[in-house]
């Protein structure tokens, strides 16, 4: 037998040896790699809240700085900058802040100081020695323009910017026209501060005084007010769930509109006053709501329902306020038509189990011992038996006592509030168009202990009448007056009075 040789084989050998030396290598890598990263880190701990080793601030070496220190630095150096401005024959000196200029000291500091979880921050700082980190500085513009408006002398007229105005008692807008003066060129002002300030060294800017046109003109408000015309004439409205319609007027959303400079100072921007709108769409949705109505319902000894005193009626609240404010500021800035819809949700009313009154259930006006009762005051007027009883809840807790009301069904039944209270007041129709030759006139000086519930009727103490449980007054409900004293010293505005047979 002979020996075959492949003649592939040594090609196959130097082929694995290969592989083998690339995985030597990547692992090889791999360990300088994490050896790099964790020895970068464990250099980094040396320095937990300090800047690491080659960071700069405004050019000077802060390596092994706390915040605190670079946010000094940086502060003290935006405070003695100074700024020499040149304007025309006059000269001034001002402060980075007399020009709008803002330097932001703590995150400067936050960031050159920080270095938690920044792998590549760590690792140049260890391999090249190089962090610069630039001072965080703003410039306000507006500020800016407002001083080197200032720098125009007071007997040279000054550019004005056209207008847009209203005029509430005409209920009109109309354009102001503005005017050239001499002024400086404010935005080129502005770009030689932005230029210059974040080194934060001093400099100096020369800026001639010369003719100037107005930065807002009458091409831009015109614009501006066909705008807010164009807006104007389109409708808006907002629509109840009972099919009630709220218009928004013109003069109402005049009121709304604010117009003003955009933020690039080269045209109008119209605004909605949020306030304003927000206001207007609550008090629609209060109006588009309705208040649960409770039921109370008089039960016997056993639980038994024995007469219903007031219907429960449920009632409702808009749950899509802050999408309708939303609709009509976007409709009034944008110029766009709005129908917006007021949606609701349901608020449950309850039904209150009264019991009973009898004369042994509640206490007397004598009493000083009332029963513990629990739930709201509501007053129960029974024109059927001629009584008030007063209730805490489902318990009685005053009655019922005896009454006169209204001959021929003058108090008239029904759940109402009480909406006015006052300890004495006089008394007479004659306000109500009754004569005084009128057979059916009065006038009582010193009515006392009243209580207003439905429009003109009230109760109120009667120390003229001599006997009590019968119909007969002008509508209101009469009482001894230890008894419409004690409902007065215990009732409120607001209390529920139910008017029944």
């Amino acid at each position: 037998m002979s020996n075959v040789i492949d003649p592939a084989a040594p090609e196959a050998g130097g082929a694995r040896r290969g592989r083998r030396a690339l995985l030597v290598l990547g692992a090889l890598v791999t360990a300088l790699a994490l050896v790099l990263v964790g020895g970068s880190f464990a250099y980094a701990q040396q320095y937990d809240g300090k800047a690491l080793p080659g960071t700069t601030v405004l050019g000077q070496d802060v390596a092994g700085k706390s915040a605190d220190q670079i946010r000094q630095l940086v502060a003290d150096r935006a405070e003695s900058v100074q700024v020499t401005v040149t304007a025309g024959d006059q000269t001034r000196e001002a402060s980075l802040a007399d020009l709008g200029v803002s330097v932001d000291a703590d995150a400067t500091a936050a960031q050159a100081a920080s270095h938690d979880e920044d792998v590549v921050s760590v690792l140049r700082s260890t391999l090249d020695g190089e962090r610069p980190v630039q001072p965080v500085v703003s410039v306000d513009r507006a500020a800016t323009a407002a001083y080197a408006a200032s720098l125009v002398p007071d007997d040279r007229t000054a550019p004005a910017d056209a207008q847009v105005v209203y005029d509430e008692k005409d209920e009109a807008w109309s354009m102001v026209p503005g005017h050239a003066g001499q002024g400086i060129d404010s935005a080129a002002f502005a770009d030689a501060v932005e230029k210059q300030a974040p080194a934060l060294e001093s400099f100096a800017i020369d800026q001639p005084i010369a003719e100037t046109q107005p930065a807002l003109t009458d091409e831009m408000a015109q614009s501006a007010l066909d705008r807010i015309t164009a807006s104007l004439d389109q409708p808006m409205q907002v629509t109840a769930p009972d099919g009630t319609v709220f218009e928004v007027s013109k003069k109402t959303r005049s009121s709304w509109l604010r117009v003003g400079p955009n933020e690039a100072n080269d045209g109008f921007a119209l605004t909605a006053d949020g306030e304003a709108v927000s206001e207007w769409v609550s008090g629609k949705a209060e109006k588009a709501g309705t208040e649960p109505q409770n039921g109370i319902e008089q039960v016997d000894a056993t639980g038994a329902t024995v007469k219903v005193l007031s219907e429960k009626k449920d009632g409702a609240e808009v749950s899509n306020a802050d999408a309708v404010f939303q609709q009509l500021s976007q409709g009034l800035t944008e110029g766009t038509a709005v129908d917006a819809r007021f949606e609701t949700t349901p608020l449950a009313a309850t039904v209150t189990k009264a019991k009973a009154p009898t004369a042994e259930a509640a206490p007397s006006a004598e009493s000083t011992d009332p029963a513990a009762p629990t739930g709201e005051k509501w007053i129960d007027v029974d024109l059927t038996n001629k009584t008030v009883t007063a209730y805490e809840g489902e318990t009685p807790v005053y009655g019922p006592v005896k009454i006169v009301d209204g001959k021929d069904g003058k108090t008239t039944p029904g759940t109402y509030k009480i909406w006015h209270r006052t300890e004495k007041q006089d008394m007479t129709n004659g306000t109500r168009g009754v004569s005084e030759d009128d057979p059916d006139y009065y006038y009582t000086k010193d009515v006392p202990w009243v209580q207003y519930f439905n429009e003109n009727i009230a109760f109120h103490g009667a120390p003229w009448r001599k006997s009590f449980g019968y119909s007969g007054s002008h509508g209101c409900v009469n009482m001894r007056v230890k008894d419409a004293k004690w409902l007065w010293d215990w009732a409120e505005m607001g209390d529920t009075v139910v008017v029944h047979y």
